[in-house]
């Protein structure tokens, strides 16, 4: 990076929120959020909407931490992506230093009002997410694809976070949830994988799951597509929806087949970049519909 740019950057208020914004990846921890609130609206019995403010209060904090620590901790490799050049840290508008500290903090704020203001398991459950996607995904991304397989797990913590949240315990529809989110998160990476194939590759990530863009990787992605089908009437079965909620989660699932089988079929660009934006538009209307349906 050019000096003369980095002088030229308006040391204000502003840029520097902007650069913790950036740091803590705060449009991806609203997405992460966003499926521990629907869990929590989801769930049974009156809405608390104090402890809603709670959740996403927490949970933003929580999620910023994980993400701020994988920063610090890939910031040489981030220098080698184009689209991660531009981070803070990269840049020189944030130390290392002051990256460990601000990750650290807003993990331990996080999981103090997950703790003190739900309950102690909500706090558990924001740490665990912390520690794995910190200490085991990030580390293993350089090593094995199963990497992928681990950073699910964290990945589909915000439903259990936010059922637990409402109810204080787990239950069926917790679970449930947790494993429509676990399993989306498969053709969801291996997607984005496959269409930032060559940036991962400056940076020695193992995404996909052959290690190549080539039809191996789009079978397993189908796959587990696949499976998220039966799964769209399980709310159904165990008496947490109505049959309309499942007839959309239905009709989106098929989609989002549709759209993985496109890229086995064709093994191309276009069609990764399709299932990439079919999975961001899959989740959030799965999770819309538990709720609309509730209301």
């Amino acid at each position: 990076m050019d000096p003369q740019i980095l002088l030229e950057r308006p040391n204000t208020l502003t840029a520097k929120i902007s650069d913790y914004a950036t740091f803590g990846k705060m449009r991806l921890a609203s997405l992460v959020v966003f499926s521990a609130a629907m869990a929590f609206l989801t769930a049974p019995g009156p809405i608390n909407w104090t402890s809603f403010m709670m959740l996403i209060i927490g949970g933003v904090l929580t999620t910023a931490s994980a993400n701020g620590f994988n920063q610090v901790i890939e910031r040489d490799l981030d220098k080698l992506m184009a689209r991660t050049a531009s981070r803070p840290i990269p840049e020189g508008r944030m130390s290392a230093q002051e990256g460990w500290i601000t990750a650290t903090v807003f993990g331990l704020m996080g999981v103090f009002i997950l703790t003190y203001y739900l309950n102690v398991t909500c706090g558990l459950l924001g740490l665990l997410s912390i520690a794995l996607y910190t200490l085991a995904y990030t580390p293993m991304k350089r090593r094995s694809p199963f990497a992928v397989f681990v950073g699910a797990i964290p990945g589909a913590i915000p439903p259990l976070l936010g059922w637990v949240a409402a109810t204080g315990e787990f239950g069926i529809g917790a679970w449930l949830l947790f494993s429509i989110q676990f399993l989306w998160q498969f053709p969801h990476f291996w997607a984005i994988a496959w269409v930032l194939d060559e940036d991962y590759k400056k940076a020695g990530f193992k995404m996909l799951p052959s290690g190549e863009r080539d039809r191996d990787s789009a079978r397993q992605a189908l796959l587990y597509t696949i499976s998220l089908v039966p799964l769209a009437f399980m709310p159904y079965i165990f008496g947490i929806t109505s049959w309309v909620a499942v007839v959309l989660m239905a009709v989106v699932s098929i989609y989002f087949l549709f759209l993985a089988y496109r890229l086995y079929d064709r093994c191309d660009l276009v069609s990764a970049r399709k299932l990439m934006f079919g999975s961001f538009i899959y989740l959030p209307i799965v999770q819309v519909a538990l709720v609309i349906d509730k209301v």
